[in-house]
């Protein structure tokens, strides 16, 4: 069983954004693998990731809320009252009466309060022998997108189990939000309508930008002389490439925020871009440059060890 999101990231239920991402940053630091090396610490750090990128999302946030660990098998057309004990081995059943309802049948309440939910469905819907076309089950699939796809959406030709589909990629999709497809999950009986498919969507890693939530972070590079002086230096981002002011005296490790610049939000306020200024050296001194650098040495009082 699938432990609670706010347990997992060890705050409470009513928590707010920054109280989430505090607790995330904290965790995902102590948990990475490159930084422990505890055997368990990488599959604590993916249960980390997880929990933090469903409740991050106030979509997501809100029907893991509702439903459970089991919010992404329910569909959209099912309210939280008719889903009962998300935990406790249950499945949907189709009414045999026709006309599309879906009801959570829960087999553990079922023996619980001694009631015959078949009998009891049998009366909901016409009857145990009443027949008539019953809708078709709907299914899950994991869509992988790079960053850039996520930003720009589009359409997309994808195959699975032998069938192709044209999938429409809303610009701005975040990782574990579903694309619906309407009437491609399992066929139908009796003349009944198939289900639909569900594409969980996944952000794949990207070598240069990092995505949290809809904030996009990427390096800035400069050169010494940039990062002393100041200097407006070109930033490829997903969305193109802009251009980033550099405030005279940048070390390594600030960050610099251009607003709006992040992930499309086409229901709300788009994220923010991130720049991180990484100051380079060149990999091999010409012998101008060394003269240079030794003549900076020699008038610069500047002791970064000191003044830390």
């Amino acid at each position: 069983m699938a432990r609670d999101y706010y347990q997992v990231l060890g705050v409470s239920r009513d928590a707010s954004a920054d109280e989430l991402q505090r607790a995330f940053r904290t965790l995902a630091r102590r948990n990475h693998p490159d930084v422990n090396k505890d055997p368990a610490a990488e599959e604590r750090f993916k249960e980390i990731n997880e929990a933090y990128h469903v409740l991050a999302d106030p979509e997501t946030r809100a029907r893991y809320d509702r439903f459970g660990p089991d919010f992404r098998q329910i569909p959209d057309d099912v309210a939280a009252g008719s889903y009962v004990g998300a935990n406790r081995g249950g499945g949907f059943r189709t009414g045999p009466g026709g006309g599309g309802a879906r009801v959570y049948v829960d087999r553990e309440a079922e023996g619980d309060l001694g009631i015959d939910f078949d009998d009891l469905f049998g009366d909901l819907f016409g009857g145990r022998g009443a027949r008539g076309p019953i809708r078709g089950a709907d299914q899950e699939a994991e869509l992988t997108l790079s960053i850039d796809e996520a930003y720009r959406g589009g359409r997309r030709q994808i195959t699975l189990g032998g069938r192709s589909f044209e999938v429409n990629i809303p610009a701005g999709v975040t990782d574990g939000q579903r694309i619906r497809l309407a009437g491609q999950g399992g066929q139908g009986s009796g003349r009944g309508p198939a289900g639909d498919l569900y594409l969980i969507v996944r952000i794949a890693p990207h070598p240069r930008y990092r995505l949290q939530g809809r904030d996009i972070h990427v390096p800035a590079l400069v050169t010494p002389w940039e990062a002393a002086l100041g200097a407006s230096v070109p930033l490829a981002t997903p969305g193109g490439e802009v251009k980033v002011k550099v405030p005279p005296g940048s070390s390594s490790g600030r960050r610099l925020r251009l607003a709006g610049e992040g992930m499309p939000n086409p229901r709300g306020k788009p994220g923010d871009l991130y720049a991180e200024v990484r100051v380079m050296l060149p990999p091999k001194l010409t012998r101008k440059e060394r003269e240079l650098f030794k003549e900076l040495a020699s008038v610069s009082t500047f002791d970064p060890r000191r003044s830390a």
